[in-house]
């Protein structure tokens, strides 16, 4: 049920995200969802790809500083209040989003999002019992 996210730390300068990106072009990686959160010095740039393997090798090769985190990809429906459908009841039964991002997907009438949450066994039992679709990381490579 999970997608693998990569996280990359960058310095917080001029051309950096560019390099990060320039590498994965050059390595033939696509980027399909990513979140850039920064602070005064460096960087967190979280990037859903269709090659994680790849991904990390190139980018480690270049001295970059590679993570893996096992996120939620998650069906959001395309309306009014359709986020909140997922968040209210998380809410309501104490599972903390601790960040989450938009996947970009032009085949599907609905969104995805993606999603770290603090608790995913609860998670999971909740978006299960609410039939919201949790969309596996082969699906999210399919798309």
């Amino acid at each position: 049920m999970f997608a693998e996210q990569i996280s990359i730390f960058i310095e917080n300068k001029e051309g950096r995200l560019a390099e990060v990106t320039a590498i994965l072009r050059d390595a033939n990686v696509n980027i399909r969802a990513l979140s850039l959160a920064d602070t005064t010095d460096f960087g967190v740039l979280r990037l859903i790809v269709n090659d994680n393997e790849t991904a990390e090798k190139a980018l480690k090769k270049e001295g970059f500083t590679v993570g893996k985190t096992q996120v939620l990809a998650v069906e959001v429906k395309n309306e009014p209040g359709g986020l909140n459908s997922i968040l209210d009841p998380l809410c309501e039964n104490d599972v903390n989003v601790e960040y989450m991002y938009a996947f970009a997907n032009p085949q599907c009438k609905n969104a995805i999002m993606i999603f770290r949450f603090d608790d995913y066994d609860k998670a999971l039992k909740i978006l299960a019992q609410k039939n919201i679709k949790v969309i596996s990381s082969q699906e999210l490579c399919n798309l």
